[in-house]
């Protein structure tokens, strides 16, 4: 089937669903973008080049900095691990543009990106949608969900060319502590929910002398490399994931490794899968820590920054995991906005709350367990940064936490 062809035959205003993060299929979708007058283009985290114009709608659960303040955004709250059910209910999609390898034996792969792409293309397939590949000899074969059957896809277009890889994370002294204290927490045969980032980075940096640890997580990069490369990890356990994202070191390492198996969101950010990993540990961020124990991670001045993203999957799945603990990880002041990030009573919409912990450079706040007036003494006194501490103890009076005094 042609392209042109394809796209014709899809009804006005059709949703198209593209691999997103950092395998967006760029070639592709220019040629989508200049068939079609008028879409929604569905994509996670998107980048900057999106197509941004009248026409053109860019919607998403977990807003990229290509899409961040455009007047033409649809944000979709939802937790990640719910997307692939709004594929199959209220947004349903009529394309879906993959960047997959070349075919091999009948088949191609999903390569640096799974997520929620397999959702996507069920659902089209079950409406008689166009399924398209943006097929690239540069992109790394793996495996698992990643793998998808040459007779599912209708339209392949040809485009070589390196896929972006992530600088090196300069890691600062409050990182470095940050990361520290919360690999501290984290024993032999831990799980990890490994993310990208200084803190994430100097956290694991910290877990170089454990051994028989597991990785379970949506995305990691190249600290799951190095904890390889030193034999922290269980070779005898997969790595799973469901899109990755690094040098060009761990791209050649992710190619052709069965190790490495790639998951569908549903799988990787299911609750009730993460639960049943051993000493789950979940590391998240956020912009925000109240004395509730409240985090926002997703708004800014009640503009969508982000979304829910994982986070609250991970949460969940890593308290009720054995012996599981799920982590706030952030700095105590922001050095941007200079402001303190422990605040009184978050004002922006919650993304989670009740972790196991907040951390900052300031040191560990405990929340699981504890009263409420307990958590905010925590908060105050051992995650906030200590120029806001007393304002912070007149307001937990204020909020009737008179017992963080």
């Amino acid at each position: 089937m042609d392209l042109h062809d394809a796209l014709a035959a899809l009804p006005a205003n059709p949703r198209v669903v593209v691999s997103g993060n950092h395998a967006i299929p760029w070639h592709a979708l220019r040629l989508v973008d200049s068939a079609l007058d008028e879409y929604r283009l569905w994509v996670l985290n998107g980048q900057p080049g999106l197509p941004d114009r009248e026409g053109v709608t860019l919607e998403t659960s977990f807003v990229g900095p290509g899409m961040r303040r455009s007047p033409r955004l649809s944000y979709v709250p939802s937790r990640l691990s719910m997307v692939p059910t709004l594929f199959g209910r209220q947004l349903p999609p009529d394309a879906v543009v993959l960047h997959t390898t070349r075919p091999r034996g009948g088949q191609v792969s999903l390569g640096v990106e799974v997520n929620v792409l397999p959702a996507a293309l069920e659902a089209a397939r079950r409406r008689g949608g166009v399924v398209v590949a943006q097929v690239n000899d540069q992109m790394p074969w793996t495996y698992g969900d990643a793998l998808v059957d040459l007779d599912l896809i209708d339209v392949l277009v040809e485009a070589d060319g390196p896929l972006p890889t992530a600088p090196v994370t300069a890691i600062d002294e409050a990182s470095a502590r940050i990361g520290d204290l919360v690999a501290r927490r984290v024993g032999d045969g831990s799980t990890l929910q490994a993310g990208i980032g200084a803190v994430p980075d100097a956290t694991l940096r910290g877990l170089r002398d454990r051994r028989g640890l597991r990785v379970w997580t949506e995305m990691f990069s190249d600290s799951i490399l190095a904890l390889e490369k030193v034999g922290a990890l269980d070779r005898e356990v997969p790595i799973t994931a469901s899109f990755l994202f690094g040098s060009p070191e761990l791209l050649a390492w992710a190619d052709g490794n069965e190790r490495i198996q790639m998951a569908r969101t549903e799988v990787t950010n299911s609750p009730a899968l993460i639960s049943r990993n051993p000493s789950m540990i979940s590391v998240n961020t956020a912009l925000q820590v109240d004395l509730f124990a409240q985090a926002n991670a997703s708004r800014i001045n009640a503009r969508i920054h982000s979304g829910f993203g994982g986070q609250t999957d991970f949460i969940v799945g890593a308290m009720h995991s054995s012996a599981g603990q799920a982590f706030i990880a952030l700095r105590s002041w922001h050095p941007k906005a200079d402001c303190s990030t422990i605040v009184p009573l978050v004002d922006e919409p919650v993304t989670s709350f009740q972790m196991t912990a907040v951390v900052t450079e300031q040191g560990v706040a405990e929340i699981a367990g504890n009263d409420q007036r307990e958590q905010a003494r925590q908060l105050i006194e051992h995650a906030a940064h200590p120029s806001v501490r007393e304002e912070l103890r007149e307001e937990a009076v204020a909020l009737g936490l008179a017992g963080a005094l």
